[in-house]
């Protein structure tokens, strides 16, 4: 579950703070239209970057292998973070869009999108700090399209050995590829030895 921190006023928010509060085991979370607080989430959920650690289900398997999408990386992170906020129950505000969105242009944010009929059909986004990438948030238009672009994100992940994959909480779709949950301890030992490794998110 989530664990709240002492506010922090929109102003004082900055991409370099955020960067920096990663660091420490904290991420922010919008609470409305400007405003954020700071949370850590006890346990972790992460997937695992260890061999055969990460599952493909068949279905996701059978989509890959027809190209039925089109896999695009850092095409159009703009779409992908304000499809991922159109939700009835958001935390992904204003603010929130502005920081990664700048976070983006700096080179630490990143996106993948799955196209269909050369259509936005779904997508992810999240962090990439030193050799640790944080998960944010993913959509889908179209049935599997998000999980697709999961897939795509791992493979980069493991390509360039990323140690730490980081997506905060458990859901049923992670366990579906292999997420578990580790407690604090385990999950901080894990964030100093991806901080001081330095990979480069590149296809």
């Amino acid at each position: 579950m989530f664990y709240l921190f002492p506010y922090i006023a929109t102003e004082e928010v900055t991409p370099e703070i955020v960067l920096n509060a990663y660091k420490l085991n904290l991420f922010p979370m919008g609470e409305d239209e400007d405003n954020i607080r700071w949370y850590t989430a006890i346990p972790r959920a992460i997937i695992p970057m260890i061999e055969k650690a990460f599952n493909t289900p068949r279905i996701i398997q059978r989509l890959i292998k027809q190209n039925i999408f089109e896999i695009r990386v850092d095409y159009d992170f703009g779409s992908v973070i304000r499809n991922c906020a159109y939700r009835k129950d958001t935390w992904i505000n204003k603010k929130i869009i502005e920081l990664y969105t700048e976070l983006h242009k700096k080179g630490y944010a990143h996106s993948v999108e799955t196209y269909y009929n050369n259509k936005l059909a779904g997508g992810l986004y999240g962090l990439a700090i030193k050799g640790a990438f944080f998960g944010e948030s993913m959509f889908h238009k179209k049935d599997n399209a998000s999980k697709v672009a999961l897939v795509k994100l791992y493979n980069i992940l493991a390509r360039n050995n990323y140690k730490l994959f980081e997506i905060q909480m458990i859901t049923p779709v992670f366990e579906q590829f292999g997420a578990v949950e580790i407690e604090t301890n385990d999950y901080l030992a894990l964030l100093n030895s991806a901080m001081k490794k330095e990979c480069k998110f590149i296809l």
